[in-house]
């Protein structure tokens, strides 16, 4: 079955693979998933801060591992999955991210699981890009509470994808994971 997918969405060198035929711009996703009613913790932009030198990414013993807090969640997100600025033309505004996307649509979104992290309350939250910020998904003590402790998850919003390229949604969203990761790995690898 996978192989089908693969053939049947593929580009080739005498034509490009089938997507939409039009793009309906009234029906255009919204690049920014929330979540309403979530109570939010603001994290704070210290990314400039960061003092590590890309060769020492790769230095054993190099970067001293920053303490888990609301200021190293803040700038793990804000390296990783995080705004590096806006465009504008004419009447258009879009945001830029970090990590790259297919069709600037940005499928991927970063959830974080925090257990005894300074600043942060225990519990599951979404990260939301546009407003550097963590929305709280769902209160609940993580851990034992003898260390702090931070997981990060990555999901992939296959309809924002799909929007623009139909079928072949899928192989994108596999792509965009796999550069949020990466982002991810670089980020950490900083701090």
């Amino acid at each position: 079955m996978p192989f089908k997918y693969h053939e049947r969405t593929k580009h080739r060198l005498s034509k490009y693979a089938a997507g939409p035929e039009t793009l309906d711009w009234s029906a255009q996703p919204n690049p920014f998933r929330e979540f309403a009613g979530c109570a939010r913790v603001r994290l704070p932009l210290n990314a400039s801060r960061v003092a590590t030198s890309f060769p020492g990414l790769y230095q054993p013993g190099e970067v001293a591992p920053a303490a888990l807090s609301i200021e190293s969640i803040g700038t793990l997100l804000q390296l990783s999955m995080g705004l590096s600025a806006w465009k504008e033309y004419g009447p258009d505004r879009w945001a830029l991210r970090v990590n790259p996307s297919s069709g600037n649509l940005h499928p991927s979104e970063a959830y974080v699981l925090c257990g005894g992290v300074s600043g942060i309350g225990d519990g599951l939250y979404h990260y939301v890009s546009r407003d550097h910020a963590l929305e709280l998904r769902c209160a609940n003590k993580v851990g034992d509470g003898t260390q702090s402790q931070v997981w990060i998850g990555v999901s992939s919003i296959h309809w924002r994808e799909a929007w623009k390229y139909g079928e072949r949604a899928f192989r994108y969203c596999q792509l965009d994971v796999g550069h949020a990761i990466g982002a991810l790995r670089y980020a950490a690898a900083a701090l």
